[in-house]
């Protein structure tokens, strides 16, 4: 680039990270995050059963940027030309990138993470029977993860809908609900427990059915990470899920230096970290192609995935696959997810060995 630009980017996920990395050594960047560190998603459930295993998959920003500015809080309000933070910090920008995900309340370092993954560990271990709150992708992988490393545990996986799952095909919910009920995991469909005042060992649920469980995990979809814009200057321009309305070059609607990407974004998609990767190397190409040229036209156009696609591990060796052409289930999708979870490949991202 010509000039020095000066890119903030709010929101340290796999969007967030993606980018600030693209631009750290040819831009003034700014990366707002409340945490130190980016946690590659694919990995949280296997850290879990085997903490360790985060060494690897938490990553602290300072890591992977080397001359970015690391401001460790939330974001809250924006205006045309500055981002302020809720330090007081207010930090100006020629560029803004939205990629705050989903809600986030957890640890502010990676050492807090790793801490709070060992006494999920400990929590597991100690259990001889586990409920499981939710059959999406969380809930189901945190259940093969167990009685895969804990074959003896009873587990028991509660999910609201009809089948696990759901944004897959119903062949891929047939396949994953058969692996877990061949595992001996009782599952509930069309029903649920109410979260609050969430206290075991005894659980009700809606329809009445008791569970006994020793210990539960809380695998539910949270809230989009966009309460701190509703009172800024891009108020009007959320959807009713509170996602950011974005244009075909993932900017924001009528903004031509504000871009959105990642769960904030109101692409009509299933929300997956893959896919927030691709949407991140779409707005690095236009804020290249913009910093050259403001009025360009030719920018990069974002195609929103389609039809069902994604896969979901099964443990640590197998795996199911929804890919267009079917849906398969065993060792192949392992081999292509399940052992390393996209750790080594993420860690290659980032430049850093995997």
């Amino acid at each position: 680039m010509a000039e020095r630009k000066r890119i903030v980017v709010v929101g340290g996920g796999v969007a967030g990270s993606t980018i600030a990395k693209s631009f750290d050594s040819e831009a003034d960047v700014t990366l707002i995050d409340p945490k130190d560190y980016f946690e590659i998603p694919y990995a949280a459930l296997r850290c879990t059963v085997e903490p360790k295993f985060a060494e690897r998959s938490i990553v602290k920003h300072t890591e992977y940027l080397k001359k970015a500015k690391l401001v460790q809080t939330s974001a809250e309000s924006v205006s045309d030309s500055a981002v302020v933070a809720v330090s007081g910090d207010r930090i100006p920008y020629d560029f803004l990138v939205i990629s705050t995900g989903s809600t986030y309340t957890g640890p502010a370092t990676k050492a807090e993470r790793i801490k709070e993954f060992e006494a999920d560990y400990e929590k597991v271990k100690a259990a001889d029977s586990i409920l499981i709150i939710g059959g999406g992708p969380v809930g189901f992988e945190l259940a093969g993860e167990i009685v895969v490393d804990f074959p003896t545990k009873k587990v028991t996986l509660i999910q609201s809908g009809d089948r696990l799952i759901d944004f897959l095909g119903p062949k891929a919910s047939e396949k994953t609900l058969k692996w877990l009920q061949s595992r001996n995991v009782e599952v509930i469909l069309n029903d649920r427990i109410e979260l609050d005042g969430l206290a075991g060992p005894i659980y009700t649920t809606r329809k009445g059915q008791t569970i006994k469980a020793d210990a539960h995990f809380v695998c539910v979809g949270k809230r989009v990470g966009s309460s701190w814009l509703r009172d800024s200057e891009l108020s009007s321009l959320l959807d009713d899920q509170g996602r950011l309305k974005v244009d075909a070059n993932l900017r924001v609607e009528g903004k031509k230096n504000v871009f959105a990407c990642g769960d904030i974004a109101n692409t009509v998609e299933i929300k997956q970290g893959f896919l927030a990767g691709k949407q991140a190397a779409v707005v690095i190409e236009n804020i290249k192609k913009l910093s050259k040229d403001p009025n360009g036209s030719k920018l990069g156009v974002y195609t929103p995935l389609k039809a069902p696609f994604g896969i979901v591990s099964l443990g640590r060796s197998a795996g199911v696959a929804q890919l267009p052409f079917a849906t398969i289930i065993g060792w192949l999708p392992g081999t292509l997810k399940s052992k390393d979870l996209f750790v080594g490949k993420s860690r290659k991202g980032l430049g850093l060995a995997s």
